[in-house]
């Protein structure tokens, strides 16, 4: 990638991805197979299910996001999603609270006590095999490291998990959502930080497929703190999110006029 190509990351991106809210039910049917296919039968963190579709009782009150190729075959990459408070019962605790029950630090936030409608909890980032470029890779959803940002000589990008959180806050942006949790590999933190995103620890490492933190980003922050060559990216991400919305709408239009 040239110097000029790594400022110009919003047309990289669409030179190879394209980026979708899963709205409807064949959509959010790829997102729990590419789940099942890395979760289940790659990685072995989840039980083998007869449908091949990795599903738990947080995605009826989940928003997804569904990353595909943009060449002509439209190839599945990878997928994640955004887990809302329950709407019936709010007090529910998002994943991460209960695996780091005993490893929050409620003196820096207790998300009990936050309104529970301006949270939310990124998870189930995974992208298929053929996608994790890197050797070692093979026993991870995803793959992230300093390395996948290249050299100063020769910059590179990680498009794939960079998007996938990318569009994660623009449906949270979108829901009214103030605060985003996720349970990360420690160093997630240090690979964010190049981008101007700001990761604040909130408790101590727990074992959960690996050792994992419990984190927690402002979604406004996020936004307006995105370093200059980000920001095309974003704006490419959230216009791809906002036009799945109105697609949808437009199809709910018709099929309610027919």
């Amino acid at each position: 990638m040239s110097l000029l190509d790594h400022f110009s990351l919003g047309t990289g991106f669409q030179r190879h991805f394209r980026l979708a809210a899963a709205l409807n039910p064949s959509e959010r049917d790829h997102v729990y197979r590419i789940r099942h296919e890395v979760y289940c039968e790659e990685l072995g963190f989840e039980p083998v299910r007869p449908d091949r579709r990795e599903v738990d009782e947080y995605d009826r009150h989940s928003l997804h996001c569904l990353l595909r190729t943009s060449d002509a075959g439209r190839s599945l990459v990878g997928c994640n999603r955004l887990v809302l408070a329950r709407p019936e019962a709010p007090d529910t605790p998002l994943p991460f609270e209960r695996s780091c029950a005993a490893t929050l630090d409620r003196r820096i936030i207790d998300p009990a006590r936050l309104h529970r409608g301006s949270i939310a909890e990124v998870s189930r980032l995974a992208v298929r095999a053929g996608y994790r470029r890197r050797k070692g890779e093979q026993n991870r959803p995803f793959g992230l490291n300093l390395e996948d940002f290249g050299r100063k000589e020769q910059p590179r990008f990680p498009y794939i998990p960079i998007s996938l959180y990318l569009g994660a806050v623009a449906l949270a942006k979108r829901e009214g959502i103030e605060t985003l949790f996720v349970l990360t590999e420690p160093r997630l933190a240090d690979h964010f930080g190049k981008l101007g995103v700001q990761i604040t620890q909130i408790g101590g490492p727990v074992q959960h497929r690996g050792i994992r933190v419990p984190s927690m980003m402002d979604v406004d922050s996020i936004i307006r703190g995105l370093r200059f060559f980000v920001r095309p990216l974003w704006r490419v991400v959230n216009e791809e999110i906002d036009a799945c919305y109105q697609h949808e709408a437009e199809a709910e239009t018709v099929i309610a006029e027919c």
